[in-house]
Parts: C-alpha cells; structure tokens; sequence
C-alpha cells in the first residue's frame, strides 16, 4: 500500500517541517504544493530536508517563484516583499536554482492533478468557495485536484448527482473517503490561517482512494525568535501562534 504525504506552504518553517515529517513516520513519496519559502527564517534548511524525502514532487508556489527571482514583488504587500528580499538574500545559488526548476503549470500523478494555486490558474488563484471550485472542475481531468496557497485544510467535494459542491472540514485524523471528484487543500505546514495553529499536513492513499488530514503541534516560540533575530516583519511572527 503506497503511503503519500501531502503538504504545501512550509514558509521557510523548518520546525514545522521536522515535527509534520516525524508525525507522518515512514512514506513512499512526498508531494509538496508550493511555497516552501517565504515569510519564515529557514528557507534553506527547508529547501535541503525537502530535497532528501522520497520520490520528491514539488510543484512551483507563488512565493517560491518570486524568490527565486521570477516574480516581480509589486504583486505581494508590504512584510511580504521585505521577506522575499531577505529570502533571495538568504538563498543559497544551488537552492535558488532548485526552486526555478519547479513546475509552474498543474502536474498529474495518477489519478491526482497537482498545482499551487489552482489547476486553471497554478500560481496565483485561491480555491477559497464553491463558485470557484466548481470553475476549475473544468480545467483538469482527473478524479482528484491537490492545490495549497489558501492555508486552510479542506476538501471542496462535487456531488454530480446533484450537479453541486460542498466544503467539508474532515477532522484531523479522520479518514475521507475519496469517491467523487474533489479539490482537497492539505493546509498549512508553516504558517495555517485556519485559526488552528497546529502544522497541518495530509496522507494520501491511493490504492484506498483515501484521505486524512492530520495536525501536529511544534515549537512555535522557537520560530518566533529566529524570525525577530533575522529582522523580519514581527507579523510573520505573531500570527503563527494564532494560526492567522
């Protein structure tokens, strides 16, 4: 039975990222939907660890893509764009490289479409209600889309039978049965918005057609510190213990 971790929007946490990848334990692959930079202190430790997981994907986030240069930084606000600088300073010019490489348009493993944003629009849009969800039911061909870039761990299911979509919020360890199309968001490793403050993350399984999302706690002050201590916007900082 293939074991597949999901995550997406690390947001150079690597605390995070340590506590969501030994909750997880042992899996076959990782596949992590952008945005692995930005915000927080860590980008190139982050960069490293994500690099040594197995059967790596990775697609190309917002973030990551104005990092490595490719964005213009006009587009994000104010405490973003001083992270970003500090970011393309910080980067080193193997894992700068490493992030241009990412894919920037939707990528299909099996019966999953992946994307950052979403599969019509991979960087930028958000799947944040149904209007939208059901919009990009018509841009990718697969029974299931994995997109990140919201910060909120839910699942947009489509009911053909009645033509509609739903929000569902499966709780945290509970298995979701993956039997209609669906957009699935694994939320947040690094910074969730989603008032819950834990890194989230999910496991896929495939042969099961089965989802859970899962969360972990983790040493959030710690964080907070490194990112005070490398002159980051304080924003960045305090919004991690609220999980805004």
């Amino acid at each position: 039975m293939t074991k597949i971790l999901v995550i997406s929007d690390v947001h150079a946490n690597l605390t995070a990222l340590e506590a969501v990848l030994a909750n997880a334990g042992k899996v076959d692959e990782v596949w992590c939907l952008g945005d692995v930079v930005g915000y927080g202190p860590d980008p190139n430790e982050c960069i490293t660890l994500l690099r040594s997981q197995p059967n790596l994907a990775w697609m190309m986030g917002n973030h990551d893509y104005a990092a490595a240069g490719d964005l213009a930084l006009e587009a994000f606000n104010a405490d973003a764009r001083k992270s970003l600088l500090w970011q393309r300073e910080a980067l080193t010019p193997e894992n700068m490289e490493f992030l241009r490489t990412r894919p920037t348009q939707a990528v299909t493993h099996g019966e999953v479409t992946m994307a950052h944003g979403s599969p019509r629009d991979p960087i930028w849009e958000y799947v944040l209600n149904t209007l939208v969800a059901r919009i990009n039911l018509g841009f990718f061909d697969t029974p299931w889309c994995f997109v990140g870039h919201s910060h909120f761990q839910v699942v947009f299911q489509y009911d053909r039978q009645e033509d509609d979509f739903t929000i569902q919020v499966p709780n945290p360890g509970d298995m979701y049965e993956l039997k209609e199309r669906a957009i699935l968001n694994p939320g947040s490793t690094g910074q969730p918005r989603d008032r819950d403050p834990r890194a989230a993350y999910a496991i896929f399984l495939p042969e099961e057609r089965a989802w859970t999302p899962h969360r972990v706690e983790y040493d959030i002050k710690a964080v907070q510190k490194r990112i005070l201590a490398a002159g980051l916007p304080p924003r960045h900082a305090e919004r991690l213990v609220g999980g805004w």
